[in-house]
């Protein structure tokens, strides 16, 4: 039975599910949060250690002004309602991505991952302002800056998720087949599961199944 130390998730769908249910994209952000509840709920019942949620890409800056905004409001919420409670849960924040975001948005990421930075019951790792792409060339160039050698070491080294494993599995919701720029170095032997629901329709239920085929997976990394 393989082990499973950390998950990653693409949460897609949310938007379409506004449409379907609401006529309104921002609904369906907003019921998305239900679910990363959810399933943060779910990881730490499962007892994996980290627990990765695409949540904000770099080329979502190209969607309708008002529908970042109200996403970017939907996570300042979000973390100033349960930054208490994941401290009291022993829960560990990081934020992966380019930190391009207003002060007070800034302020709350930095005081989010000051204040839990001793927790170790799991980390989950929010991905903002995230593009696997633009990682991999800031490791090249802080490399270069450095003058060490440009190898898997080094560029691993320099990745926003140098202290983290890379990712036992990857889920992506929503009916889509593509990583669309995330964790495309640490995704190298993941193993991808592609889930039809939108992610405000994904259940405990869908996470375990998905689960429990990963563990009956026989996984060679290029050997036999």
């Amino acid at each position: 039975m393989n082990p499973l130390n950390h998950v990653a998730i693409i949460m897609d769908g949310n938007g379409r599910w506004g449409l379907k249910n609401r006529n309104s994209r921002d609904l369906g952000h907003k019921e998305g949060i239900k679910t990363v509840e959810l399933i943060i709920s779910e990881s730490i019942k499962l007892k994996i250690k980290y627990l990765t949620l695409y949540a904000f890409s770099t080329e979502n800056w190209k969607r309708p002004k008002d529908e970042v905004n109200y996403l970017l409001k939907l996570l300042e919420s979000f973390l100033k309602k349960k930054l208490n409670k994941f401290n009291n849960n022993n829960i560990k924040l990081k934020f992966i991505g380019s930190k391009k975001f207003t002060n007070n948005i800034n302020y709350l990421l930095k005081k989010s991952e000051k204040k839990t930075i001793k927790n170790n019951l799991m980390q989950v790792n929010i991905a903002l302002n995230y593009g696997s792409k633009e990682e991999i060339i800031d490791a090249i160039k802080k490399i270069l800056r450095k003058k060490l050698k440009i190898n898997k070491k080094n560029i691993e080294k320099f990745l926003y998720t140098n202290d983290i494993p890379n990712p036992d599995i990857i889920i992506r919701t929503g009916d889509k087949k593509r990583l669309s720029n995330f964790l495309l170095w640490q995704s190298a032997y993941s193993e991808i599961f592609f889930e039809k629901k939108l992610w405000p329709d994904f259940t405990a239920n869908d996470y375990k199944k998905i689960i429990n085929k990963f563990k009956k997976i026989k996984r060679n990394f290029g050997g036999i």
